[in-house]
């Protein structure tokens, strides 16, 4: 009996040896090997593996995605016009030599993160110093991220580590200087709405007096064609009186006459102090305006 208990007890005991030597891999992570703080493999690869058991060997993971540092708050920087901006940046990284990163920092991801939120400050920091807010905000912004990814590589590849994007999130003015940049923007905009009102006011009463001008020349026009034609109508008005009373110039005479007795006497109490044997008179006298 106490020999099967002892059997029991050292199976126990080899297979936790054994399971203490084993260990997966998974596709997501590199593993290292290592012994007293000295690396002894990089297991690259996926699936089960083998090693020592501790304390002889250890075994850490490191993760192979692409991982984001991404800083809560915004830092600030100066600018070549020494104006202070708030530039909120993240970076895209990843672990490409496992075995450089484990030495530069033990496995311990919150250390190479410090690390690299360093070496993107001190990057941030050279390219913001020698541009100026315009720039940095739209003109030059992708010259900018080219620059700081290009440093920040640089460094990186020191410490194991391969950078794939640095990106700004947001570049903004400090709060003690937001209310001067917006008085000025808004003073600036006044400048131009009172320019464009200035320009707005001279072009309308440029279309005005051309209104005006054009009026005034239609309306000389049309005065001028009414009386040509007006003056068309007597001429042809009067020939044709002309050739109706010229085959009989005695009516002609008769008939205005008439049109003097009649405008001569409009009413009845119309009087006239006239020589009655007067010419006036001749057709009231006899027929044909002769004596009698």
């Amino acid at each position: 009996m106490n020999r099967l208990f002892s059997y029991l007890i050292a199976l126990i005991i080899a297979l936790i040896l054994l399971f203490s030597t084993m260990f997966v891999v998974d596709q997501r992570q590199y593993a290292i090997v290592f012994a007293l703080g000295e690396v002894k493999s990089v297991i690259k690869e996926p699936g089960l593996h083998f090693k020592l058991p501790p304390p002889f060997q250890n075994v850490i993971f490191l993760d192979k995605r692409i991982l984001t540092l991404d800083t809560p708050d915004a830092d600030r920087f100066i600018t070549a016009e020494k104006k202070n901006i708030l530039v909120d940046a993240f970076v895209k990284w990843r672990i490409v030599d496992p075995r450089l990163y484990f030495v530069s920092f033990g496995g311990d991801e919150r250390s190479a993160q410090n690390r690299m939120n360093q070496i993107v400050k001190a990057s941030l920091n050279e390219e913001i110093t020698k541009r100026t807010v315009r720039e940095v905000i739209s003109g030059e912004r992708g010259k900018v991220m080219d620059g700081i990814q290009k440093k920040v590589s640089e460094e990186a590849k020191q410490i194991g580590v391969e950078i794939v994007d640095v990106r700004l999130k947001r570049v903004d003015y400090v709060e003690q200087i937001n209310n001067s940049v917006f008085d000025r923007m808004k003073s600036e905009r006044a400048r131009v709405a009172n320019e464009l009102r200035s320009q707005g006011a001279a072009e309308s009463e440029k279309i005005r007096a051309d209104a005006d001008r054009q009026r005034t020349v239609i309306l000389a026009e049309a005065y001028r064609d009414a009386e040509r034609i007006r003056g068309d109508g007597d001429a042809k008005a009067s020939r044709i009186y002309a050739q109706a009373f010229g085959q009989n110039p005695e009516f002609y005479k008769f008939y205005r006459s008439l049109e003097a007795y009649r405008a001569s006497f409009k009413t009845r109490n119309d009087t006239l102090v006239i020589d009655p044997t007067s010419e006036f008179f001749k057709y009231f006298k006899s027929e044909g305006g002769k004596k009698n």
